[in-house]
């Protein structure tokens, strides 16, 4: 199985939020965990965020950090092309998404149409799973 995390779920891994168990357990019965380049900056920014609100000590906003960049080399990471920046594009329009969520889902629609077997998206915002769905990207239960 290859799962493709979005930001939002990607962050679940370090930071225990709500679903966080469950997104650990569809990475750990995966052969491949792939998420788009923008993944690392997006999270970056979202562990900031906790550490500037008193959400995260500096010594575990450290950790979380070492950790992520540690993690990355394993990840399947999925550069943005022209390519897909155009799709996105497309996304934007067809679905009302925002620039971000529709550049993880042009990524992993071009993910899927490249390998053979399943791909399931895994984010937390219901709308972009609905896109997923009607683009035929799988979509895992959060």
């Amino acid at each position: 199985m290859i799962i493709y995390l979005d930001t939002s779920d990607l962050v679940k891994l370090y930071v225990l939020e709500r679903n966080s168990d469950q997104i650990k357990t569809h990475v750990n019965n995966s052969q491949v965990v792939a998420t788009s380049i923008i993944s690392y900056a997006e999270a970056r920014a979202a562990f900031a965020r906790k550490f500037r609100e008193k959400g995260l000590g500096e010594s575990e906003y450290r950790k979380i950090i070492r950790t992520l960049d540690n993690d990355w080399e394993n990840y399947f990471v999925l550069n943005i092309s022209e390519e897909t920046v155009k799709l996105a594009g497309n996304l934007c329009e067809k679905y009302r998404l925002r620039g971000y969520d529709a550049l993880h889902l042009a990524s992993a629609s071009i993910l899927n149409k490249s390998v053979t077997g399943t791909i399931y998206f895994s984010c937390s915002d219901s709308k972009l799973n609905k896109a997923a769905q009607k683009e035929k990207v799988g979509t895992v239960p959060n």
